[in-house]
């Protein structure tokens, strides 16, 4: 089986430290040097790898960092017991909520960003959780 870390980029190591230990209540496992900072507290370990805004993300691709707000199909979302607390402390942490609660049949969810532009989710599953999409027939 594959192992997963999550790496998250970010201009400000110590901000994002301060951010996912009061957002989402992580902890410092190791720092890997002055650049990056394995957290610990998620089902797999968060890298937050220092980068600075408008440097390269490859050598094979013309395209730069941009810690302005930004869409990729890939994202985090935290599970959380209650979605409306940890909205609200993630929000004075230096999150953005960018939109209100929803409530679907397999929970409720709510959209956010980090301060450095990556799209997050707070999860609050339902008993059924995503068993609730499973097709009764």
């Amino acid at each position: 089986m594959a192992q997963v870390f999550i790496n998250i980029d970010v201009d400000d190591i110590d901000k994002a430290v301060t951010f996912y230990q009061a957002a989402f209540g992580l902890e410092v496992a190791r720092r890997l040097g002055p650049g990056v900072v394995e957290l610990a507290g998620a089902q797999a370990p968060i890298f937050l790898l220092l980068k600075a805004a408008s440097t390269p993300i490859s050598r094979t691709l013309d395209i730069t960092r941009d810690y302005r707000r930004h869409w990729t199909p890939v994202h985090l979302d935290f599970t959380v017991a209650d979605v409306v607390a940890a909205s609200a402390r993630a929000v004075a942490a230096g999150a953005t909520a960018e939109s209100e609660v929803e409530t679907y049949d397999w929970g409720s969810i709510v959209y956010l960003a980090d301060p450095f532009g990556h799209g997050l989710c707070l999860l609050q599953l339902s008993d059924r959780g995503y068993a609730a999409l499973a097709s009764t027939s």
